[in-house]
């Protein structure tokens, strides 16, 4: 187990270094194709640990208005502050995800699990769940494989993925992405967990 403290100054070192492996520098087709699904844009949002926020820019300006971000690293807030200037600033949250309040319709999950300690998978449920409002849902991807090294990212398996959201939401899919980008391709699992009531 990894004995590093994954906060804020860690994060902030990847983007001062441009460790960002996981920033495919715009919207991943899964997550642009469940976005252009929706018809709702009155769906008030959450993309915790957004990075530069390619997913809230497409979102953004698709007319997904009540739409946040939120970073425990400032550095990438500022960068996609100067990507889409127009987007209100008081939807962009730099802190703690486990420290947000608010009420969601949707949350999007994109290379947020993967960079938290699996010891912290139960919480991420939990406090997803609390952050949900009554049918609300959690979407979006997962790598569906396990890491040689030591993370983050960290992986797992779609077993594992079944037994711990199970405790916590309705599972709606849980299943091998096909529409991964290619260096991805097998290697992501698509979810789509409605909160349990």
């Amino acid at each position: 187990m990894s004995n590093i403290l994954l906060d804020e100054q860690f994060w902030t070192t990847r983007y001062l270094n441009n460790l960002t492996a996981w920033d495919t520098g715009r919207v991943t087709d899964p997550i642009k194709q469940y976005l252009d699904q929706l018809e709702n844009k009155k769906l008030k949002i959450l993309i915790p640990g957004a990075g530069n926020g390619h997913e809230a820019i497409y979102g953004f300006k698709k007319g997904f208005r009540n739409l946040h971000i939120l970073d425990i690293s400032v550095l990438p807030l500022r960068q996609f502050q100067r990507s889409c200037p127009d987007f209100p600033e008081n939807q962009m949250h730099h802190m703690d995800f486990f420290l947000h309040e608010g009420q969601y319709d949707l949350i999007i999950e994109q290379t947020f699990f993967c960079a938290l300690h699996p010891e912290r998978r139960m919480d991420y449920c939990k406090k997803m769940n609390e952050l949900l409002k009554p049918s609300g849902k959690l979407v979006g991807v997962l790598f569906a494989k396990n890491f040689e090294h030591d993370g983050p990212p960290f992986g797992g398996d779609i077993e594992e993925y079944r037994n711990l959201f199970s405790r916590e939401f309705d599972i709606q899919k849980l299943e091998i992405c096909y529409n991964s980008i290619t260096p991805r391709k097998g290697n992501e699992v698509f979810i789509s967990l409605q909160k349990n009531q």
